[in-house]
């Protein structure tokens, strides 16, 4: 039996990895650099899953509609963990893994910050 080879395939171009994550860009005349000093943290009103983090004290968790683990929201949105007098986390060192994981200026953060108009 002969077998016979396949002809060499014509290259593809690469594409991004991710081809539907958005591409926010800065507003114009917005500063390129973003910190969280300057942000004003948005991300804290977002809900804050915790999964396997053996860390988070307990009292500012709280089980969610669905069952899972939450970071404990403020009346007015706000994760109950930030310091509103320095905009900052008051349990850093033990925040939950996806705090860790959202990069700040990252492309999460951008598009957080451009949907609160900032």
């Amino acid at each position: 039996m002969v077998y016979r080879q396949r002809p060499p395939r014509a290259k593809q171009p690469r594409t991004s990895p991710l081809p539907d994550t958005p591409i926010i860009a800065a507003p114009q005349g917005a500063q390129d650099t973003v910190t969280c000093s300057s942000c004003r943290a948005c991300c804290c009103k977002l809900e804050v899953l915790v999964i396997g983090d053996r860390y988070v004290p307990d009292e500012m968790t709280v089980v969610n509609d669905w069952g899972g683990t939450a970071m404990r929201r403020l009346e007015d949105g706000w994760c109950v963990a930030l310091d509103r007098d320095t905009m900052r986390c008051s349990i850093y060192t033990r925040r939950p893994q996806i705090c860790r994981d959202f990069e700040m200026g990252g492309a999460d953060c951008r598009e957080t910050r451009h949907e609160a108009g900032r």
